[in-house]
């Protein structure tokens, strides 16, 4: 029956458009034992963007080239049409000036984050004309935010050069490349949930788009995760169709809420985050444990689906090792896991707890410990929509809660070098590193840079509470009542910082005795 459901499917497809397919799909994983279907249709697409058309060419207006040679024809031809209608007109001339000065003082040294910050910004913005910010710019993840002058500067070019016309006139030449994914995107989806024998169809509320743009450079995938929200955004060139990148994705959309379900069942894995602090993964997966959970499994399930039967146990098994190397401790018990999971005919929805329930909290933190980590891990293809875990301040404040203040002065000195974050957060959490290490000309030096140029009344206030608290170490009585009554006048509304200056114009402050 499943054989014959399968060959059903298959011979259907030939008659069937993409967003009709899932429909059949969802018919399919309906029959099979175990799984349950809401009657809601899963809103997957493949699609274009006029917003990211008129963002990467505003680029590429600016000579943003990387990997010029190796992109579709189009781009060359588009970038040619937009050196003609910059210099169409003094006023179409003078808009392109403005905004390529800007683009240039913002060019980043690493060029796949350069373009991953435009694309982070586009994905936000509305449609045109105005591609205003679909959310406040405090919302905007970090590298878009970075960026964020640059949506009403490309919105003048989108008028003033006539980029919708230029739009218009390449719009069928999208809808080709669009055809060339149609089938692999298809059959790449379909055979990701007819493993984890889970139809997208019950996700109601959620969507995954894959977009295609040929302005950027082919190189490289960008797949975000905003709210209830993945896109996987693509640039094609050639006969490459980056499938693995798009399933990585996918498989997130489909098991990222399964992880939210269970709570308690993930804060029990919580230890295991010890285990990976020397890890060279990115940051974000050493302090939340549902995104390492999830990240082992997805790996898990892409070890296990990559090939096909023939393909020898020792290539999948050297895969599983690379992982756990990098940091994803769990992919070998989620590995094992699966085997016995195809074997049987429920889905991956009723079997989640379970597999969370099953791992051995020792037995992993022993297989941790022995695990010789690698010097450095492939880039996560997935950008989280948990944007305060991945700022580098918001991790350095954590790990320096914890007493690694080695990690943490790592992180807030990368910041600082990046320039995405608040500067004056970044010194602030230098200067009370710096403290705990009893380093106090560091600390004064840090805390007198942080007021210069922080923007947070909470930051401003503390730096000065905590300025007077050395000048009182340092019997400078007179300074240290300067610095408190100016915190009382930045921050007095905070009750923590009214009562932590009030206590220093009562009295010098003294350290707490050791315990």
């Amino acid at each position: 029956m499943w054989l014959y459901l399968l060959q059903l499917t298959a011979r259907l497809e030939v008659f069937l458009g993409f967003r009709l397919r899932h429909s059949i799909i969802a018919l399919v994983l309906a029959l099979l034992p175990g799984v349950c279907l809401a009657q809601n249709t899963p809103k997957v697409s493949l699609d274009t963007s006029e917003t990211l058309f008129t963002i990467l060419a505003s680029m590429n207006a600016c000579g943003y080239d990387a990997e010029l040679n190796l992109s579709d024809p189009i781009r060359k031809q588009i970038r040619g049409e937009l050196g003609r209608a910059a210099h169409d007109s003094d006023d179409a001339l003078e808009t392109t000036n403005v905004m390529c000065q800007y683009y240039h003082e913002h060019v980043r040294p690493d060029p796949s984050r350069d373009l991953a910050q435009y694309i982070s910004l586009a994905l936000y913005l509305g449609d045109p004309p105005n591609f205003l910010p679909k959310v406040k710019e405090a919302e905007l993840p970090p590298d878009a935010a970075n960026v964020v002058p640059f949506a009403k500067l490309a919105a003048a070019f989108y008028e003033r050069a006539g980029l919708h016309a230029i739009w218009q006139k390449h719009r069928e030449a999208y809808a080709r490349l669009a055809d060339r994914y149609h089938e692999p995107l298809s059959k790449t989806l379909f055979d990701t949930e007819i493993y984890l024998k889970l139809p997208s169809a019950g996700y109601l509320g959620r969507g995954f788009t894959v977009y295609l743009e040929p302005m950027g450079a082919p190189g490289q995938v960008n797949a975000r995760n905003y709210g209830n929200e993945y896109y996987v955004v693509i640039s094609p060139a050639g006969s490459e169709l980056k499938m693995d990148q798009i399933r990585h994705t996918y498989l997130h959309y489909l098991l990222d809420p399964l992880s939210l379900k269970y709570p308690a069942s993930i804060k029990r894995l919580d230890p295991l985050l010890e285990s990976v602090k020397r890890a060279p993964m990115e940051e974000a997966f050493k302090i939340d444990t549902s995104l390492l959970v999830t990240e082992c499994l997805v790996r898990a399930v892409e070890i296990r689906a990559q090939g096909n039967s023939k393909t020898p146990e020792a290539l999948r098994s050297d895969a599983v090792e690379k992982s756990m190397e990098q940091g994803y401790i769990l992919t070998r018990y989620f590995y094992d896991s699966l085997i016995q999971f195809e074997k049987n005919p429920e889905g991956i929805r009723n079997a989640y707890i379970d597999l969370l329930s099953n791992v051995d909290l020792k037995k992993e933190e022993k297989r941790a410990a022995e695990i010789q980590f690698a010097s450095n891990a492939s880039p996560e293809v997935l950008r989280f929509s948990r944007p305060k875990d991945q700022h580098l301040l918001l991790l350095a404040e954590k790990r320096m809660s914890g007493g690694d203040l080695k990690t943490a002065q790592d992180l807030a000195e990368q910041a600082l070098r990046n320039g995405q974050e608040d500067p004056g957060r970044a010194l602030f959490v230098l200067a009370q590193i710096a403290a705990a290490n009893k380093d106090m000309a560091g600390a004064t030096g840090y805390f007198e840079r942080a007021l210069k140029v922080a923007q947070e009344p909470k930051v401003i206030a503390w730096s000065h509470i905590y300025l007077g608290r050395i000048f009182d170490l340092q019997e400078q009585r007179e300074n240290a009542l300067n610095q408190y009554h100016a915190a009382l006048s930045t921050g007095g509304t905070l009750p923590e910082v009214k009562a932590a200056a009030e206590r220093g114009l009562q009295q010098p402050y003294e350290p707490p005795a050791p315990r």
